[in-house]
This record gives C-alpha cells, structure tokens and sequence, in this order.
C-alpha cells in the first residue's frame, strides 16, 4: 500500500513528531510512503525520518509557525500534480491548519483517492461551550471541511464528542489515539540525579509558550522552598524561555537546558528524574506526557485537552486548569516527601501506556483503517465498472 502523508517537518511542535513516528512505524511495516511538507526543496536533507527510502516533496509556503501555515498560490497546483504522478492509494493529512486542509477533500475526490485526517489541536476540556474560547473556534470553523473528509483521526473521546456536538456523522470519527514507542521509552537507570547532584529531580519538557503555563509550575517551586537536593529542569524552549529564565535566575535549583534535539538525551532525562509536571492550559494529548509516562515518571498535568483521560484510574496526578499554582504548591512537596508513593505512580503510568498508548498498537488501528476505506473504494468502483 501506497500512502501520502501531508505533515509538518519545521519547525518542531507535536505535528512533527506525530508525523514522523507513524509514517516511521508505516515503513517498517513494508508501506511504501510520500511525504509531502512544507518546506523549500533545499531543505530535503534534513528529514525527520531514520529510514533513507521515504520520498518527500515540498510544498511552496508563504509562511509556516508551529501554529499555522500559509501555503503559496502555486501549492495546490504542485500538490495535485504530485498525486497524479505518485499514483498513491490513500491520502492522510495530518492537519497543519492552512487553507489547503480546506482544498484537500476536493482534490482527492476529483483524484478518487480516499482522505483521512488527523485532527489534534488543541483545547480546553472544562470549555466545552461552542461559543467560548479561540481553540474551540478553531474546530467550529473546520467542522464542514471535516465532514467531507473518509474518516477523521482524533485523540481522545472528549474531541470526538466535540465533533459530533458539530455535525460530524458519528461513522465518520476514529478515536486513535498518540502513541509511544515503548521500547525505546522504558524505566531505566541513569546517573542523571548524580550529575545533577540532586536527591529528587523534576522535569518540564515541552515548548514555553503562554499556553504551556510554565510560569505556573516555577511561581509554585519559588514559593515552595523544596531545598538544595531538590532540582526543577526545564527541557525545552518558546516565545516565553528568555524573560522566564531572566524572572527566575536567581533561582539555584532550577536548571536550564533549552531545546534539546538528541532523542537519546531526552530518554535519558525521563528515565533518570522522578516526576514529571505538565500545567497547560490547553492540550490535544501531550506526546511528552506519554513518553514520561512510558518511562516510569510520576506524573502531574491539568486535565485540559485529553490529558486528564491519559491520567484516568490513577496512572497520574490530575490537576484543574485553574489555580495551577497553588494545587502545585501542595503536590510539589507531597512528590519530593513521598518516594514510595512517586514509585507506585510511575508504575502505573507505565501499565496505561502499554494498555492503551503504544505506537505499535495505534499503528494497527491506522492500518484497519486503511485498509477499511480502500475495500470500500474498490466495491464502489466494482459498482461502477
């Protein structure tokens, strides 16, 4: 099977790492696989993917964030032409928010192609008003479009509610949600806290930007007092890292390591801290949150977007998205005070993962999916024929 994937390779946000393990997962499992991206040609060489085979094929862009992307007049044009010539059996956009996710169902359909979508931004669980917040605006403007796509991939059960509150058929919603390759994410030893010469280590990892509320995490560690021994990381970097690190530089023990690109490093980082804070403010489902996860971490983060479903069952610390800082305040020294209690958590953050958030297993879905849609586009055109 031929696959066209539409994805996101710059700059870095949870689209690119979505895109790059399943389409990574799809090629070992024998799939042939397109890329198509918006990123000029000369920057080709510099693929998100470990296998050499995958072809990839820029789309022309006027301007791209980890947010949106405005693609070039010339992009559907270059876009259809590519189709013709690659002669895929199935189209998969992991949405990028641009225009042309509104041009997709059109094109496929005129290039009798199946199209299925991934539709994961963000939002807040508890504002589940459909006229409040920018992030639900977000979905109420693309409802139409997505009822003309074959299926629609969402992460959770609350975004599949939202749809269908939208006008979204109920046959046409996949709940698969992100997944972590457990093999390589797993509880392991690391002389991390050593380095660090800390006795207990905390970890935020993720992009700072106003909506991940880092701030929210570091008022609560000033104020908490949590000791010498006690080390705050923040892995990562955003709008915000500068006047952050500026407000909070006189605070010993919290430690600063920017963006770091080595997906070793950052296994590393897991397997050797012991508690992991999510505080955002909105969410789709967190890839970071399940690769702690995965690696053992206690884990605390608010319940917006499908985070707060991750954590169900007690595989994690669920917090309200409001008052952050002061629900922190509490659980911070309950995790630096209780490590039996952290090491029972961790445990069963492991267990959810690997009942329901494995790569392989999400993968399999995917493939059913497929696989589905194509025997329902060759009865059609047995139909026809």
């Amino acid at each position: 099977m031929h696959i066209a994937w539409l994805g996101k390779k710059s700059p870095f946000c949870g689209n690119v790492t979505y895109s790059r393990e399943i389409t990574n997962s799809l090629l070992d499992r024998g799939y042939r696989v397109s890329f198509f991206h918006f990123d000029p040609p000369e920057k080709s060489g510099d693929r998100p993917h470990s296998q050499p085979d995958i072809q990839e094929v820029p789309i022309p862009f006027l301007y791209k964030s980890q947010i949106y992307t405005i693609p070039s007049l010339r992009s559907s044009k270059v876009l259809v032409e590519s189709l013709q010539k690659l002669k895929p059996d199935l189209v998969h956009a992991s949405l990028t928010l641009s225009p042309l996710d509104f041009k997709l169902p059109e094109i496929c359909e005129e290039l009798g192609l199946p199209l299925v979508a991934t539709f994961h931004p963000p939002f807040d669980n508890k504002r589940l008003s459909l006229t409040s917040g920018t992030q639900h605006l977000m979905y109420q403007v693309y409802a139409p479009c997505l009822s003309h796509y074959d299926r629609v991939i969402v992460f959770s059960f609350l975004q599949r509610d939202l749809l269908l509150r939208l006008g979204i058929p109920d046959k046409k919603i996949a709940v698969i949600p992100n997944g972590v390759d457990t093999e390589k994410y797993f509880p392991s030893s690391s002389n991390l806290k050593a380095q660090l010469r800390a006795n207990r280590l905390f970890v935020y990892q993720g992009r700072i930007a106003p909506e991940k509320n880092v701030e929210a995490l570091l008022r609560a560690w000033r104020n908490c007092n949590m000791g010498n021994d006690c080390k705050l990381l923040i892995v990562g970097n955003g709008l915000l890292a500068a006047s952050l690190k500026h407000a909070y530089s006189t605070e010993s023990n919290i430690i600063w390591m920017g963006f770091v690109a080595d997906e070793h490093q950052r296994i590393n980082i897991l397997q050797g801290a012991d508690v992991f804070v999510l505080p955002s403010l909105v969410e789709g489902l967190s890839i970071s949150l399940l690769e702690a996860m995965a690696c053992g971490m206690t884990c605390i983060a608010t319940n917006a977007g499908a985070d707060g479903e991750v954590l169900e069952n007690g595989s994690g610390i669920t917090l309200s998205t409001h008052r952050v800082t002061s629900q922190l305040r509490t659980l911070l020294p309950l995790c630096r005070d209780q490590p039996e209690l952290t090491a029972l958590l961790g445990q069963k953050a492991r267990q959810r993962v690997l009942d329901r958030y494995t790569l392989s297993q999400n993968v399999t879905q995917l493939e059913h999916l497929y696989q589905q849609l194509l025997n329902r586009r060759n009865i059609r055109v047995g139909n026809f024929a």
